[in-house]
């Protein structure tokens, strides 16, 4: 053939060559794009495809593979399933895609080695294989004798603790809060942000990084500028609430404490009215009262103690009084306490801003005009101004007897009450501290004290509640330091607004009441850890009653002197308030007194004394009482944070309501069976389920997760809505049990009813 002559394309070529142009329709069909349709385009692949018969008829186009061709024209067209089916060429001039005809599926494979590669890569693939399996079945008999031999080292940690708690609370002396105590009483008179900013300031010089400051503007009701006045109208004496009469020289002399002797959020005025003893204001004694006189728009004179103040007011206004003057019997004092000659402070409020019942005092809150929040005008009094408003003589105490004041048989007296406070709205701080947990950082400990709120005479009992937690803060984070971490998160609070209503604490939690509500576990209180010096008083929920007394005992080996008090169900006061009755969180609390522990004396805390800076160093001149109780509340802290499955008792809740229906003047059969069955459940629960999740070879994670849920909510389960004002939920238990057995008759509601 010469080399001018146009070459003229055999059959097979052409044959190839129509295969191509088909290939090229497809893809243009399939794209449709407008780009592959242009004239230049088509000319050049035209070019494409005769250099394409030529390539093929090359010698090495054994090598050639038509994936690469393919995968060039998938990568830019729309669609990736092009039908490859019809490219199956009958012939070729040298034997090339003879392959083709005999593997219809080589296309869709777009490669494939020769027959003989394909046969050794079997056969090395079956070999590695092989091999594999080999080496993987020796890996498990090797990892299974390794493991039997070996001991786990999830148990041997376990019994560490106990080591780690011991660790943490050495630390915590006495010394040191002592030291904490005289710095905070270097602290100047300031505004309640300011104090609570400087304790933000310790607490991240001790370690805790992790401090916020947070804020809330609350009604509070302040003293006026002049002491509030009893008068006799028959004698025309005056008297300041302390007994002091009224002259220049008694109102310069202790002035701070005239004129917070008052009850905020009483009704403002002056009311001229007879005097009427009501003792300590329970049902039986209003009852005997309005027997004999028409009590309305009168004054009664009133104890505290015996039930809650809110609850005895709401009575007292029920019944149409229109003021009360309110003291404290010296009998139900203790005998190292004299108190006779000093008036008080008490709070009205239940709980909260009052002018954001229910929520947060946050920025756009609806805020209520509550300026009282009684009709009733209330003066808190000294026995000694209650003793010559009776016209007794100041002896009272015969034979070594204390004789309760009361009115005598004959007598009436017509006083006038003074009552003026101010009404303003100002900010109180919490200072709130994070100690993230390891395993359980949704979990929540808190730890609660309070601190000095707006220059109020309360004393140093806030120093000695501060001092306790920043000396359990310092111990905490010189193990963090070291690498511990706990496993649940651990909250340290100092709240603000204490004696105004617990405002702080209900404010925070009203805040974030929702996640609250699901996280927190326990709250430990530090509510006047000292407030004297003879008797250990600790007072738990009833699931936390078994972990107070074990913390006890654990305090016992470290001292020569075992407290050995057993642990009350009492009412615990402070900011535990919110969240034990209406969060159902347990909550305990330790601290030192010098009254004897008793439902009645429980509520004389509810009044304010004055107490000066030399006092607290007087109870515990040594702050060894200080060192135990801090000591005390960590170790239930540490417990609770860390301990797998958590320390609580269901069994003694279920006793608590046992032993409260026994008391009971009305015997309902029908309540004791349900309380039984109570009881019998917990018991089968204790067995069944918590005790072999202490076992840790038995803690699946899971199951130990929805068993603590349980735990957690149990005291949830007794938690009821409208109760009168100042009844606390161990109180609800009966007082709410003695209300329905008067409806219950044929069948009783289920137990939850009740709570």
């Amino acid at each position: 053939m010469g080399e001018n002559e146009p070459t003229v394309p055999s059959p097979s070529q052409q044959d190839k060559k129509m295969a191509y142009h088909k290939v090229n329709a497809d893809q243009r069909a399939q794209g449709h794009s407008p780009y592959l349709d242009n004239d230049e385009l088509q000319a050049t692949a035209l070019e494409l495809e005769w250099d394409m018969e030529k390539e093929l008829e090359e010698p090495g186009f054994d090598h050639f593979r038509l994936d690469g061709a393919v995968q060039h024209h998938l990568g830019n067209s729309q669609s990736p399933d092009l039908d490859l089916e019809p490219i199956q060429p009958s012939s070729s001039p040298k034997g090339r895609f003879q392959r083709l005809q005999e593997d219809p599926d080589y296309i869709s494979h777009y490669t494939r080695q020769a027959p003989k590669s394909n046969r050794w890569n079997f056969f090395q693939i079956l070999k590695v294989f092989c091999t594999a399996l080999i080496l993987f079945i020796f890996g498990i008999l090797i990892g299974y004798y390794a493991r039997k031999k070996c001991p786990s080292p999830s148990p041997s940690q376990e019994p560490n603790n106990a080591h780690i708690y011991h660790e943490i609370l050495k630390e915590i002396k006495a010394e040191h809060i002592q030291q904490i105590y005289r710095d905070l009483l270097q602290f100047p008179r300031e505004d309640d942000v300011d104090i609570a900013m400087k304790i933000l300031l310790q607490w991240r010089s001790q370690g805790l990084e992790d401090v916020q400051l947070v804020n809330y503007s609350v009604l509070l009701d302040l003293p006026g500028s002049s002491s509030n006045t009893v008068t006799l109208k028959n004698s025309g004496e005056c008297f300041y609430p302390s007994g002091q009469q009224c002259n220049t020289e008694t109102k310069t002399l202790h002035s701070r404490d005239l004129l917070y002797s008052y009850a905020a959020y009483s009704a403002k005025g002056t009311l001229e009215a007879e005097l009427v003893d009501v003792q300590y204001g329970t049902v039986a004694d209003l009852i005997r009262i309005q027997a004999i006189t028409n009590v309305t728009k009168k004054i009664a004179l009133l104890k505290l103690g015996q039930s809650p103040l809110l609850y005895k007011l709401s009575l007292l206004e029920d019944a149409g009084f229109g003021g009360v003057l309110l003291y404290v019997d010296p009998c139900d004092l203790p005998k190292t306490t004299d108190l006779t000659d000093k008036a008080f402070m008490v709070s009205l409020n239940g709980g909260g801003d009052p002018s954001t019942p229910g929520y947060a005092s946050i920025d756009g809150s609806y805020r209520q005009n509550r300026l009282n929040l009684t009709t009733l005008l209330v003066q808190p009094i000294s026995a000694v101004l209650a003793k010559k408003l009776i016209s007794l003589p100041d002896n009272t105490v015969q034979k070594d007897r204390c004789i309760p004041l009361q009115w005598p048989a004959s007598g009436k007296k017509i006083i006038s009450l003074n009552i003026q406070s101010v009404t303003t709205y100002k900010t109180i701080s919490n200072v709130i501290g994070y100690l993230k947990g390891a395993i359980f950082p949704d979990r929540y400990v808190i730890v609660g004290s309070h601190h000095n709120s707006l220059n109020t005479y309360s004393g140093q009992e806030w120093a000695s509640s501060t001092a306790v937690i920043t000396a359990f803060i310092q111990a905490l984070t010189m193990k963090v330091k070291k690498g511990w971490r706990p496993d649940r998160t651990i909250v340290l609070c100092s709240w603000g607004g204490t004696l105004f209503g617990n405002i702080g604490s209900y404010e925070w939690a009203e805040d974030l009441k929702r996640v609250l509500q699901r996280n927190v576990v326990a709250y430990i209180s530090l509510h006047n850890p000292v407030t004297g010096n003879s008797t250990l008083h600790p007072v738990a929920s009833p699931s936390l009653q078994q972990l107070a007394t074990e913390s006890q005992s654990f305090q016992c080996v470290e001292k020569t002197r075992c407290p050995g008090s057993n642990v009350s169900s009492v009412q615990i006061q402070g900011d535990s308030d919110y969240f034990i009755n209406h969060l159902g969180v347990p909550v305990t609390q330790f601290s030192y007194e010098n009254i004897k522990t008793s439902e009645n004396s429980s509520f004389l805390s509810e009044a304010l004394f004055p107490v000066h800076t030399t006092k607290t160093e007087e109870l515990d001149p040594s702050f060894s009482l200080h060192e135990t109780i801090a000591k005390l509340t960590g170790q239930v802290t540490l417990q609770i944070a860390n301990e797998p499955v958590l320390p609580f008792n269901a069994l003694d809740i279920a006793l608590e309501v046992q032993n409260s229906l026994k008391g009971d003047e009305v015997d309902i059969p029908q309540l004791l069976a349900v309380a039984s069955r109570l009881r019998d459940t917990a018991e089968l629960f204790q067995s069944d389920e918590m005790r072999p999740a202490n076992d840790p070879k038995e803690r699946a994670p899971i199951r130990v997760r929805m068993l603590n849920d349980v735990l957690q909510s149990l005291e949830k389960s007794f938690l009821i809505h409208r109760t009168p004002p100042g009844l606390y939920r161990q109180h609800k238990h009966l007082t709410k049990m003695k209300h329905a057995t008067k409806k219950c008759q044929q069948q009783p509601p289920p137990l939850e009813g009740f709570y």
